[in-house]
């Protein structure tokens, strides 16, 4: 009995041990099953902005907000916890001690209670994350639109209640005209009269106001929208006129002027520095906004932010990478007005070769949304027995493009579209004096949906430059300059191992037989000698006349005088501005030169005025001839609006008597000689000038067209045609030392510039331990060799 009772009390005891097993169990995974509030990953991040979103992002999708507690803007930032409880409003219970309404009033606030904090600190121009406590006291919110930081107004919404609380609006109509802009608006008219008072008591920073949650960008929710708005849009420029002592001295105009954003990470930002350089229109001389001199650290910080995107960026899908670039490509046609615009207000061409400029580099565009087929590997089957081995093309890592003022948006073009589509990521360094059509396509390609870091801007000069080509994280570089700076660039790039290819100015040449079409090759002449006030890299600046210039001349002249000089924005345009006074000057000071020098000039364009724009730098087409290769025209490039004419005479000598009939076989065989001999010292004249490109060679005979083409010691011919910019589907090619590197920018050579090959070799064997490796011997023969 007593035994009994004691196996029921084992089992009762045991029961109540099983049940609170149980319970505890269940405790247990509820609390695990519980959703926790993790930190956010510590990292590096570019700059102090991209910090607090990337804590908010991540506070928000676990369930808290967070909010900044303590900051020194350029040094540190330190974030926690916004609970979202009431502040100290409580009325105090009659009954209730002042110490425990203190407990109270503390424990109520938002930030006492929640141990979490995370630091934010600037190291080396680089901003690093750290959690210094991840730990919270409380439950994840359940429902974030319950936060009070989603009923906060943003920076832009505070400033538009400024405006139409002065224009004498009501907070509800402020409130319904906000929710117009923003449907998600939770705020209430109670908001808008706190912000109303606040503004009224002379509180005009917006920063009280800015809210930690997330924001909306082109990229992350593919909305048809610019990340950011364009500088002009945010602090447009006011126009007067440049003092050159100003220019000289580079000071900035603080607040006036919209200065050209960086970017950086995916974001717009304005340089740190304080040194800025003045964009002018070259036919008014107003500016137009202020280029800044960007530091080394926004350098290293651009080159941070491309390397981190690259890993995400070479495993993105061939397929959607070119997606990208079809809208992109559509969005250069939606905004190819605004293109033509901006590079003609800082270049000074006219808008008809604006549009030409953004065409151009248009195709390149849209040859890459194709480009996939280009870096499909090859393979071959059962090199030895049961192997394989196959070769693929892989990106590079972080390049880089620095760009010459002769096309604004075409050398851009020509080099980031096939760089990113192969899966690197790209630093642009624009032109210092013609930067806007960069940044504007830098925003299309934001807006077409190029992830963050991929395509980065840094604006500046040498200083950039130079911090380009010493960064060991750039793989490869693609310039295209003047032959000043490319010899430098390309030994401090080469000395640092990186692949790189320069573009440089050249002096093309046409030769001229004097059977050519007359009017076809006048017109042709000067096209491609005038066009674009000959600040291009592949205008005929040299024309060899075989024969004589004497039946060219007039005609010639004619042409020239018929071109209408003008700015670049009015519709009768055919020659514009040259970039800078500068350049004005060292043209004008050539032509001086050679014409004391014994040149004849036929036509002069250096005193032109032209009505409205009476200071621009206007320089009308100006022809010289009688040119020899030792004068300075001819052996610098000119740049300009000007053609250089020089002749090859035939050596013809006889005599005309009363045997004149029975000569005529014998004279007849001496001219032909004669031009023979002609046409190949005007080869001998191109071949000897080092810096030729391109040239060609106007004639009606297939025989001098073909000892032309063959003889002649240039990578761009044309028969009958002037040298032109190939398209991209075909291999642009120059002679050294107009080029320099081993692969060119377009055709497959583009491609294979920015990628690698990478070679493979499998077997795929059932073998018990050994896997044997193919060798061959002497005799070619297979053998396989068994590696332990």
């Amino acid at each position: 009995m007593a035994r009994t009772s004691k196996m029921a009390n084992c089992m009762c005891n045991a029961g109540h041990l099983l049940h609170s097993l149980m319970m505890d169990f269940q405790s247990s995974s509820e609390f695990n099953d519980a959703p926790q509030m993790l930190p956010p990953p510590p990292g590096t991040f570019v700059d102090r902005e991209e910090l607090i979103q990337h804590v908010g992002d991540f506070a928000v999708s676990q369930g808290y907000v967070v909010t900044i507690k303590q900051s020194k803007r350029d040094r540190v930032v330190v974030l926690g916890c916004d609970r979202g409880g009431v502040y100290r409003n409580r009325r105090k219970p009659v009954d209730e001690s002042s110490a425990e309404s203190l407990r109270r009033r503390k424990t109520g606030s938002r930030l006492t209670n929640c141990p979490f904090e995370a630091v934010g600190k600037k190291d080396d121009g680089l901003w690093k994350l750290s959690i210094k406590n991840g730990a919270h006291n409380h439950e994840p919110l359940k429902d974030l639109s319950e936060h009070p930081s989603a009923r906060r107004f943003t920076e832009r919404e505070v400033l538009l209640i400024k405006e139409m609380t002065e224009a004498g609006l009501k907070p509800r109509q402020i409130l319904k005209r906000l929710r117009q802009s923003n449907p998600e608006l939770l705020s209430t008219p109670k908001h808008v009269y706190n912000v109303k008072a606040k503004l009224r008591q002379g509180n005009v920073t917006v920063r009280n106001f800015k809210s930690l949650r997330p924001q909306k960008t082109a990229v992350r929710n593919n909305y048809q929208s610019v990340m950011e708005p364009s500088w002009r849009q945010r602090n447009p420029p006011v126009s007067f006129r440049c003092n050159p002592r100003q220019l000289r001295s580079r000071k900035p105009y603080p607040k006036l002027l919209g200065r050209v954003p960086n970017l950086i990470g995916g974001r717009f930002v304005d340089s740190k520095s304080l040194t800025s350089i003045d964009v002018v229109n070259p036919a008014t001389q107003l500016i137009v906004s202020q280029v800044p001199l960007s530091t080394n650290e926004e350098v290293r910080a651009a080159v941070f932010a491309a390397k981190r995107a690259f890993s995400s960026w070479r495993n993105t899908p061939a397929t959607n990478r070119q997606r990208i670039m079809f809208k992109f490509q559509e969005l250069i046609r939606r905004d190819m007005d605004k293109l033509a615009m901006e590079i003609t207000s800082e270049h000074g061409k006219t808008l008809t070769d604006a549009y030409n400029d953004v065409l151009r580099g248009l195709e390149i565009v849209e040859h890459a949304c194709g480009v996939a087929t280009l870096q499909i590997g090859e393979f071959v089957s059962n090199i030895s027995n049961g192997v394989d081995t196959y070769s693929i093309r892989e990106p590079l890592g972080v390049c880089a493009g620095i760009c010459s003022f002769d096309f604004p948006a075409m050398t851009p073009l020509w080099m980031f579209p096939i760089a990113v589509t192969c899966g690197n990521t790209f630093i642009l360094k624009p032109s210092e004096k013609v930067p806007g059509a960069a940044v504007i396509l830098a925003e299309l390609a934001v807006e077409a949906g190029l992830p963050n870091g991929v395509l980065n801007i840094v604006h500046g000069t040498d200083d950039i430059i130079n911090a380009i080509c010493d960064d060991d994280d750039v793989k490869a570089i693609a310039l295209v300059g003047p032959n000043s700076d490319v010899a430098d660039i390309y030994s401090r790039a080469s000395a640092k191992g990186k692949r790189i290819q320069c573009n440089i100015g050249a002096k093309n040449h046409a030769v001229v037989m004097p059977d050519a079409s007359i009017d076809a090759t006048l017109s042709a002449l000067v096209a491609a000698g005038f066009g674009g006030a000959g600040q291009k890299c592949m205008a005929l600046t040299t024309v060899v006349y075989v024969g004589g210039i004497t039946p060219w001349e007039d005609k010639l002249v004619e042409h020239a005088k018929a071109i209408k000089v003008n700015a670049g924005t009015e519709s009768n345009a055919d020659l514009g501005p040259v970039i800078s006074k500068q350049e004005k000057e060292r043209i004008c000071r050539l032509i001086q030169v050679d014409t004391e020098s014994g040149a004849k000039l036929l036509l002069d364009g250096r005193n032109i005025l032209v009505p409205g724009y009476e200071n621009g730098n206007f320089i009308g087409p100006t022809i010289l001839s009688d040119v020899t290769v030792n004068m300075e025209c001819y052996k610098e490039d000119v740049f300009g609006p000007v053609l250089l004419c020089m002749q090859v005479l035939p050596l013809i000598s006889f005599s005309v008597g009363s045997l004149i009939s029975k000569l005529v076989f014998v004279v007849k065989l001496h001219i032909f000689v004669s031009q023979a001999e002609s046409i190949d010292e005007a080869i001998e004249i191109v071949n000897r000038n080092r810096r030729g490109s391109g040239a060609s060679i106007f004639t009606t005979s297939a025989v001098a067209a073909r000892k032309f083409q063959i003889e002649i010691a240039v990578g761009q011919v044309g028969i009958n045609v002037p040298i032109s910019v190939q398209p991209p589907f075909t291999l642009f090619t120059s002679s050294k030392p107009c080029f320099a590197g081993d692969l060119n920018c377009d055709g497959k050579g583009g491609i294979h510039f920015y990628t690698q090959i990478k070679t493979v070799t499998q077997q795929w064997k059932d073998l018990p331990g050994n896997v044997e490796t193919p060798t061959s011997n002497s005799n070619g023969e297979s053998l396989q060799l068994l590696n332990s």
